[in-house]
C-alpha cells in the first residue's frame, strides 16, 4: 500500500467515526517525517470517562502491520464503533485520547522504530 493510500486510509476511517456523533467542529492536523507521520483529530462533542478509555483500548490494541494492506482495504466498508477503531489500531504505533475543552484530540502515531512521536505534537494551551 502506498504511503498516501494508507493516509487517506487512516484520514477516512477517523473522520468517519468522529463524524457519527455530528460535531459542529471536527480539525484534522497532518505532520509526515520521512519515517514515520502524527495524525491528531480534534472534535467538540461532549465525551465520557468511559467513552474515551474504551477509544484508548481499541486504538491500542495489538499491533499487526504484516496485515495492514488488508486492513486498508478495508476501510470504507460499514464498520462502526470500535471496530473502525480497532481497524485502526492494528495499523498504528500508538495512539492517545484527552479530554480537550469542550470535547477530545485522538492522536494517532504511525512510523519505524526511530520515528519520534514527541515531535510531532500539537502543544496544549496552559
Amino acid at each position: 500500500m502506498k504511503r498516501k493510500d494508507l493516509i487517506l486510509n487512516l484520514i477516512s476511517e477517523i473522520s468517519s467515526y468522529i463524524l457519527e456523533e455530528d460535531p459542529m467542529r471536527m480539525v484534522l492536523s497532518l505532520h509526515q517525517e520521512e519515517d514515520g507521520l502524527h495524525l491528531a483529530v480534534i472534535d467538540d462533542n461532549e465525551h465520557s470517562d468511559e467513552e474515551i478509555q474504551k477509544m484508548e483500548r481499541a486504538l491500542n490494541s495489538q499491533k499487526r502491520p504484516e496485515l495492514a494492506g488488508y486492513y486498508g482495504a478495508m476501510t470504507g466498508h460499514d464498520l462502526l464503533g470500535s471496530s473502525r477503531l480497532n481497524l485502526l489500531g492494528w495499523q498504528i504505533k500508538h495512539s492517545d485520547v484527552t479530554r480537550t475543552g469542550s470535547g477530545i484530540k485522538i492522536d494517532l502515531w504511525l512510523g519505524g522504530d526511530r520515528f519520534d512521536s514527541r515531535q510531532f505534537t500539537i502543544p496544549d494551551k496552559k
